[in-house]
């Protein structure tokens, strides 16, 4: 269970977390996506690669072909950890 409380309905709400949007292009072994990572304030983007989860998360999505047009576009796209070659943040983010 996720540690949060409980308010007298049984409702269980947790802490927010608040966290920052960092726009990245992800090589994928087939596509490249832009978009943004989420991270915390006090992190930097290689805490939110080496996270141990299954999926990265990423929003204002959008896969390209290997010509750079776009495929698709998406407000949230979750993207296989095991499946990123590399990231790149863009204009200088860390």
């Amino acid at each position: 269970m996720v540690p949060g409380f409980e308010d007298d309905k049984g409702k269980i709400f947790t802490e927010v977390v608040k966290k920052y949007p960092v726009r990245v292009t992800v090589q994928t072994v087939t596509h490249t996506v832009r978009g943004k990572i989420h991270i915390r304030p006090d992190e930097r983007l290689k805490a939110e690669l080496d996270r141990d989860e299954p999926f990265l998360a990423m929003t204002d999505a959008a896969i390209l072909d290997a010509g750079g047009a776009t495929l698709q576009r998406a407000d949230f796209l979750a993207v296989r950890r095991d499946q990123i070659v590399w990231v790149l943040p863009e204009d200088g983010d860390q």
